[in-house]
């Protein structure tokens, strides 16, 4: 052969040689490309890997009934799980799981020249999927029930503060002392603050650090409605811990004659066997087993008049023209009083925008499969927050707000158009009436975002534990604690009593 076919023939060598696919699939071998960072635990992620094709393997070895095979592969599993046990990295691991991961792969290149099957293995490794999604679908849901069972179970020292207020407030006679300046309560001049709660100390901690930061303190008035069962130990608190020169007024929702079932839809609601057997019957088609509601959805302040009382400003203060309205769950950092003289473009509500790209807009809240509710509102509308919201009574009388409110209640009887709660019909009722505030009069998340941006806390005027995590249970983010417990003084007497009996 001249020299110039060996040079072609050289030549098509080298060529072919290129078009070669040296990928091996499914190697197993601990010289891999994504295995070669030192700085990517690479020995631990390797030993992940192969686990889990050697369950795959294993599976088809038992469906074929090559046993020896099988009990080779779950030999090697069970070594290399008690190498790595609850290693995060691989300065975590054990001594010697190298070595496991080499047997591991010997074990593995076996069973793949044996077994390897392309649809086979395909096969298991779906099934493996859904088996694994079905578990951590079972695993979140219960994890949720497990949290919202926490967050609602009452601390000790929010029991015991009520019952020792409660009883040294009829002990005492402070039932016969009057604990408000009446002039003030109705002098629309000063500036009216609304707070809805049961929490005696979440709702002490909102007047506290809302007086503290006020320019002008002898102008606040704190209008507080409680239940039948925490009025006597609010009157009692606020009688011993008046907020400096502010007043305050403590009101018991069960006299409000007006509100009543023929008048309320949600209270009609709330009363009827449906809601009761959706709440308290476990065998009911909503209960847990069943996996078909939102948890969040079964929260039980949603059964109680404080959480829509909301929606009733006007006929509890008739003779005012706006009101702040504060959540339990709030901490007032800086001055509020801009707010009255907020220009809101003849808006109702002014509130905070939630909605962050395509996160918390209207579809996220309403059913919009529904009609009633497709044809009604842009389901990419912006959302909005409860918890500090400045209201216009005079746009809202004039408009008829609680009138769109009951409307839109009496059409959710069957609950088709939202899940319980008060935002859903919020945002129903106050749409295109909200006045966007600037985001730093109210930010949120410091109940349950362990990410919130610091600068922002820092920076706001009110600061909201919306979420599971409140601030005076033991499931509170730790960072964010500090700006609610520095408004609670631990040697108060009650305090100190309540703490002490833990």
């Amino acid at each position: 052969m001249n020299d110039g076919a060996n040079l072609e023939t050289h030549e098509a060598a080298i060529k072919h040689s290129k078009e070669f696919n040296i990928i091996t699939r499914g190697t197993f071998s601990i010289w891999r490309k994504e295995y070669r960072n030192p700085n990517s635990n690479f020995i631990l992620k390797l030993i992940k890997d192969q686990i889990i094709m050697a369950k795959v393997y294993a599976r088809i070895a038992h469906s074929l009934n090559r046993m020896d095979i099988y009990d080779s592969l779950y030999k090697h599993i069970r070594e290399s799980r008690l190498a790595i046990e609850d290693a995060s990295s691989d300065t975590d691991r054990q001594q010697g799981t190298l070595e496991h991961a080499k047997a591991m792969g010997h074990a593995l290149s076996f069973a793949k020249d044996l077994l390897y099957n392309c649809d086979m293995v395909s096969r298991k490794l779906r099934a493996m999927i859904q088996s694994a999604e079905t578990s951590i679908d079972a695993a979140k849901k219960h994890s949720t029930f497990l949290i919202q069972h926490a967050a609602k179970t009452v601390p000790n020292l929010l029991h015991c503060l009520p019952l020792q207020l409660t009883t040294d407030y009829y002990l005492h006679g402070y039932n016969s002392k009057l604990l408000e300046d009446e002039s003030k309560l109705t002098n629309p001049a000063l500036y009216h603050c609304a707070i809805f709660s049961d929490n005696v100390l979440a709702t002490s901690v909102v007047v506290n650090s809302t007086s503290v930061h006020a320019n002008d303190p002898e102008k606040h008035v704190f209008h507080i409605v409680t239940d039948r069962l925490n009025f006597a130990a609010m009157r009692m608190w606020f009688s011993l811990h008046p907020p400096g020169l502010a007043t305050i007024e403590v009101q018991n929702i069960d006299e409000f004659k007006w509100l009543n079932s023929s008048y309320c839809a949600v209270l009609r609601q709330l009363q009827s066997d449906r809601i009761k057997e959706y709440y308290f019957k476990a065998d009911h088609p909503s209960s847990l087993s069943a996996e078909n509601e939102n948890l969040k959805c079964r929260n039980p302040k949603y059964l109680s008049m404080l959480n829509h009382l909301r929606f009733y400003m006007p006929e509890v203060y008739p003779k005012l023209d706006k009101i702040l309205f504060l959540d339990d769950d709030i901490v007032v950092q800086k001055d509020l009083t801009p707010l009255w003289s907020l220009d809101m473009k003849g808006m109702v509500n002014g509130a905070v925008e939630t909605c962050k790209e395509s996160f918390h807009r209207f579809d996220t809240y309403l059913n919009f499969s529904n009609p009633k509710i497709s044809k009604n509102f842009d389901p990419q509308a912006c959302g909005w927050a409860f918890g500090m919201n400045i209201f216009d009574l005079k746009e809202w009388k004039r408009r008829n707000i609680t009138g769109i409110y009951h409307y839109w209640q009496d059409l959710n009887v069957e609950r088709t158009l939202w899940k319980l709660g008060s935002l859903p019909p919020g945002l129903i009722t106050f749409y295109n009436l909200t006045y966007p505030l600037d985001r730093r009069w109210h930010v949120l998340g410091l109940g349950y975002d362990p990410a919130v941006n610091p600068i922002e806390i820092e920076n706001a005027a009110v600061v909201h534990y919306n979420g599971n995590f409140k601030p005076w249970i033991d499931l509170a983010i730790t960072k964010y604690k500090s700006h609610w417990s520095r408004f609670v003084n631990m040697d108060d007497h009650y305090i100190k009593l309540c703490s002490f009996s833990q």
